[in-house]
């Protein structure tokens, strides 16, 4: 008897929402009633988000793709020859040559789509685990340096350099340490944690095994968006998996040497996203932002030495110790070394995740990769960097995608969201969108941020009514300065971002004459 064709099928949150487990179903039952053995693999998202539910087939050229797949293509696409790679209308061929694939630099979200997620030895066979292995046979400072030397920096806001971080956890004499994982995923238009928590868990936890391994760092623990049910399972399964075969334990791969870790949900609050409040949630209790100093990094989890990192920068440590600090380095531009996940939303053709080396332009992901607005209108602006984040114009659209460049026009790359919007958009709206949701995820402590918020959408309110406007963009800009300034954390400090970046691009839509109520 032959072997079954493997079939390879997302159980990516996004591609579930779309139908894919249906998909699934539909596909066990036809091949069943025609007699033919298969093998349904579950995987990762490739990040083609447009085309899910994609299902690639194993051939002998390669897998290829099928997308999107409804349950009513299956049985057609199982008399087109679905199960050897045959020809149909939803085929896009050999899913390693095609175009979005191709022009990438898939570094930390190359096995995600290509493996089963849960299963330890096709992580292996895929690369998996060297960085750790290679890890065992270093000294603490040799894997703090390789950190510090290919110049990874935090995935998330500040873009602070990794290696530093790690320097001041492994300097700090403490007998507990900690190694905190920020899954708290809450930036509109961002899924590249939940994608590679879903699709390739076991590198988040290689990657976090490794950090305790520099820093002399036991526990671990991954604080998961309370909205991600799929990718804390997953982690949770994982973490589980891994526990068993000894990667995680009392004596991590039998070097004698322990790191364990677990999965937390997170407490539903955006500001739990700031490192602080987060370490508070973590430790029971409401998530507050603490004052700084002391650094997590010298008084973190329970008073400890902590590491906190984001699930991408977490991601990159196995890479870059099992090739080496220098061939991560190779990639991105200036200070901006390696790759960034892009995730592409909004008013766009085809959204999705695409990791690029830095360097790379607005232009290249949003037109290139893709395909222009959804609408076919005329990009207006764009939104990097969560709600949080600047808005772009569409003459900024070749600004180049690095830390440094988006500094010096007054954005921020952020976690790599990207979101787009046509030349329907009413940018004062989005700048009162802006202080609304900073007043509604406040964690209150400070006044600047608990009050400012509020007297932002109401001064902004006043300005688009055309209530004493000259005066009130005065109030707007004073407004914004003491937000940045006095704030306690980023949460108040970026809220202006997006509002100036609106006033500077788009004056026009806060002086409009304001429309007149209709007769009651």
């Amino acid at each position: 008897m032959s072997a079954p064709v493997r079939v390879f099928v997302p159980k990516d949150a996004a591609a579930s929402s779309l139908g894919a487990d249906a998909v699934v179903r539909a596909l066990v039952a036809a091949t069943h009633e025609r007699g033919v053995a298969v093998e349904i693999v579950r995987t990762g998202s490739r990040g083609m988000l447009w085309l899910e539910p994609l299902v690639e087939v194993e051939t002998a050229q390669g897998r290829i793709a099928y997308g999107p797949v409804a349950p009513r293509d299956v049985a057609s696409l199982l008399d087109a020859g679905l199960l050897s790679g045959g020809a149909h209308r939803l085929s896009h061929g050999v899913v390693d040559k095609m175009d979005w694939m191709v022009r990438q630099s898939r570094v930390t979200f190359a096995r995600v789509g290509a493996i089963d997620p849960l299963s330890l030895s096709d992580y292996r066979a895929h690369g998996g685990l060297r960085g750790l292995e290679r890890a065992l046979r270093m000294s603490g400072a040799d894997i703090v340096e390789a950190v510090k030397q290919s110049g990874l920096r935090g995935r998330g806001g500040a873009g602070f350099p990794t290696g530093v971080k790690w320097k001041t956890v492994l300097d700090a004499a403490a007998p507990q340490k900690y190694v905190v994982c920020n899954a708290d995923e809450g930036d509109s238009g961002t899924f590249a944690d939940r994608m590679l928590m879903e699709g390739d868990p076991f590198l988040l936890i290689e990657g976090m095994a490794i950090a305790g391994l520099a820093v002399g760092a036991t526990k671990g623990y991954v604080y998961i968006r309370s909205e991600y049910p799929h990718a804390f399972r997953a982690m949770s399964d994982a973490i589980d998996v891994a526990r068993k075969a000894g990667v995680l334990g009392a004596s991590v791969l039998g070097c004698g040497r322990a790191f364990d870790m677990e999965a937390r949900l997170g407490a539903g609050a955006y500001i739990c996203g700031e490192e602080t409040s987060l370490l508070e949630s973590l430790e029971g209790k409401r998530g507050v932002v603490r004052a700084k100093p002391p650094l997590p990094a010298l008084e973190g989890l329970f008073g400890k030495p902590t590491i906190v990192n984001n699930v991408l920068s977490l991601a990159a440590v196995p890479t870059i110790v099992a090739d080496g600090a220098q061939a991560y380095a190779e990639y991105g531009v200036g200070r901006s070394r390696g790759t960034l996940p892009f995730q592409l939303a909004g008013n766009v053709k085809r959204g999705g995740l695409v990791e690029l080396a830095f360097g790379a332009t607005l232009r290249d992901v949003i037109e290139g990769f893709g395909g222009g607005t959804r609408s076919g209108r005329p990009i207006r602006a764009v939104q990097v960097g969560g709600p949080l984040g600047a808005y772009l114009p569409a003459s900024q659209l070749d600004a180049p995608l690095d830390y440094e460049a988006f500094a010096a026009i007054g954005a921020m790359l952020g976690h790599g969201g990207i979101v787009v919007f046509d030349d329907t958009v009413d940018m004062a709206a989005q700048a009162r969108f802006a202080f609304e949701f900073c007043a509604k995820e406040s964690c209150g402590k400070c006044t600047p941020c608990r009050i400012g918020a509020v007297r932002g959408a109401e001064t902004v309110g006043r300005i688009v009514a055309g209530i004493e406007r000259e005066k009130n963009l005065v109030v707007l800009d004073d407004l914004n300065k003491l937000m940045t300034d006095a704030s306690l954390c980023a949460m108040g400090g970026l809220t202006p971002m997006p509002v100036m970046s609106a006033l500077r691009h788009f004056p026009e839509d806060f002086r409009r004459a304001p429309q007149r109520q209709a007769a009651e």
